[in-house]
């Protein structure tokens, strides 16, 4: 039997200087949303569709004062791979297992908090007319969904997390199975079977790790007594346990191969699961990989790096390929889904700062501009429900407000210089050019069943000694050359779509009739044009707020893989001081550090 909880959930104070619970607030408005509208008569459609919206808003706004009281220079937890913010507990939740309820923020989870609680309410507007069948469950699922996207991006205990991550699978499945198109059941269970077989290897990683935790004689899922065990687990533990946290998290980039469950549910999902899909789950793989996997088994992401980058750039090359010989418009975008993420991992395992700001980038400059390019594709399905290319053409003649729009969504996702999507895929390119961790310097072991896995150091930090191995270092600039021809090829098939779907003759009598856009769908399609026009031209704002938890989480790195200073972190602030852990007692001063 599980103790009685010593200290009460919802009776304990969040904030311990009395301050408001920000995270707490925006992680629970939609769920507390939702249970309202559970109450809501079924056929008060308006009152469901107006509801949502205005509880996705509000969220927003709760959202706001978190992004103004973060910090970018703050004290660093001392031996942390992060440094958490606006701290909410830990409060005892099942304290027989070490379970709390602890949130916080850094710069790797603030504005993909913000992407969220930014995309929601568009996606939710983007609905209005294209949703008429169980408008109350849909607009539940999209709030129940929106709890458990934020909830998983701000737990700091891993069993919260885990349970957030399970949270976020029921309302997609359902969005997907219930409202989604044709073959939609296939779709819907293809998408449960993947992610629920990567989550369970992650469960029985969590677990092990766990029970390897010790805290005053107990087990601990809070985070940063998870990071406590990384120097005690043997090599072949750590590769062993990355496999199944590295897997669970691959599938819902998703990297190739693992990638086959996407372009299906892309297509058969409805407009606005396909906006949520592309915008914010499918991050939730990339910021599973920065926040558990790789700082958890570091040694582990050391050998499998130039692996990794080969999945990766493979990705990058297949689903530029495969997009550009689709005939359907909503599938061209879903394998450019594949393409772009590929960019991102390839960013995140090059270890450099300039790589992983890149991929952090990527992961917002996708979430807006291929979620604009979906609601772009909603928007010709709503009017003409194909979504084949060959049905389209001279559409800009009839429409050409949206032609306007659609032209700047694809233009930001091919990485024009101006918009969002160049900033990240430049970044992602540059950072893996200089990267040492993607050398093929830490051989697996070649006899099979032999009971150790063998690290090789390195001499002088960075480079191998002299004759030690063939030519690495054009490793690295091998895998940034392959990233540099996904670019050409996403301005192949993109523009090729773009001038096949808006230009050339309009002799299809029923793309005559087309009407543009209404004042609903400028309204929501005008945040997405100004977000994909600020981050090309101010990506300072948004870079200078990840830099000081990219470059502590690199530190880490550099100070826990075995084959030392493989990790290069090229900016040294005065500012990044050690404090203690989340574990020190109320009340007393963080220690300074050297």
């Amino acid at each position: 039997m599980f103790e009685m909880m010593t200290t009460p959930l919802l009776g304990a104070p969040l904030v311990a200087d009395g301050g408001i619970p920000w995270l707490t607030l925006t992680t629970f408005l939609p769920l507390l949303a939702a249970i309202a509208l559970a109450f809501v008569p079924k056929q008060q459609f308006n009152i469901h569709r107006n509801g949502a919206l205005l509880a996705s808003l509000t969220t927003f706004l709760v959202s706001i004062p978190i992004l103004f009281n973060f910090q970018a220079r703050i004290p660093v937890a001392e031996g942390q791979p992060f440094t958490f913010q606006l701290m909410e507990g830990p409060i005892e939740w099942i304290p027989s297992l070490g379970i709390t309820y602890t949130l916080g923020i850094d710069g790797i989870s603030l504005w993909l908090v913000m992407l969220t609680t930014f995309t929601l309410p568009i996606a939710i507007l983007s609905t209005f007319s294209a949703v008429n069948k169980n408008v109350k469950e849909y607009m539940i699922s999209l709030l129940i969904l929106e709890t458990g996207m934020i909830g998983a991006l701000v737990s700091v205990d891993v069993f919260l997390f885990y349970v957030f991550w399970e949270m976020m699978l029921i309302p997609m499945y359902l969005i997907i199975g219930v409202w989604g198109g044709d073959d939609r059941i296939h779709a819907a269970v293809k998408f449960f079977v993947y992610t629920m077989v990567g989550s369970l290897l992650m469960l029985v990683g969590i677990l092990y790790v766990y029970f390897k935790t010790d805290v005053n004689g107990a087990h601990s899922f809070l985070l940063t007594d998870m990071f406590a065990v990384v120097q005690g687990l043997s090599a072949q533990e750590q590769i062993i346990l990355f496999a199944g946290f590295f897997l669970a998290f691959a599938i819902k980039v998703p990297l190739f191969p693992f990638h086959t469950w996407l372009p299906l549910a892309h297509v058969q999902a409805p407009t606005a699961g396909s906006v949520i899909l592309a915008a914010v789950l499918l991050k939730m793989g990339t910021y599973g990989l920065l926040r558990y996997a790789f700082p958890l088994f570091p040694d582990a992401v050391k050998l499998f790096a130039p692996y990794i980058a080969i999945l990766a750039s493979i990705g990058i090359v297949y689903g530029a390929i495969v997009a550009m010989v689709q005939d359907d418009v909503k599938k061209l975008v879903a394998y450019s889904s594949v393409s772009h993420l590929g960019f991102c991992v390839l960013g995140l395992v090059a270890m450099t700062p300039q790589g992983i700001q890149g991929g952090m980038f990527i992961m917002l400059a996708h979430g807006i501009a291929t979620g604009g390019l979906f609601l772009c594709v909603g928007i010709l399905y709503e009017r003409r429900h194909t979504k084949k290319i060959k049905d389209y053409g001279g559409v800009a003649k009839a429409m050409p407000i949206f032609a306007t729009f659609f032209m700047i969504m694809v233009f930001a996702s091919v990485g024009l210089p101006g918009l969002n999507g160049f900033v990240g895929e430049f970044l992602a390119i540059l950072g893996t050019a200089q990267s040492k961790f993607l050398w093929f310097d830490a051989p697996l072991v070649s006899t099979i069943g032999e009971a150790s896995w063998q690290f090789q150091s390195m001499e002088n930090g960075t480079f191998p000694a002299p004759g030690q191995m063939a030519g690495p270092e054009y490793t690295a600039l091998a895998f940034a050359a392959v990233a540099a021809s996904g670019v050409i090829f996403a301005a192949g098939y993109l523009l090729w779509m773009f001038r096949r779907v808006m230009f050339g003759p309009l002799t299809n009598p029923e793309n005559q009739k087309l009407r543009d856009l209404n004042g609903r769908e400028i309204l929501y399609m005008i945040p997405l044009i100004l977000m994909a026009i600020h981050m090309g031209v101010f990506p300072k704002f948004y870079l200078s707020r990840m830099e000081p938890s990219v470059d502590q989480f690199l530190r880490y790195m550099d100070a826990n893989v075995t084959a030392k200073d493989t990790v290069r972190v090229e900016r040294i602030d005065s500012s990044y001081v050690p404090v203690k852990s989340l574990r020190h007692d109320k009340g007393e001063e963080a220690e300074a550090g050297q």
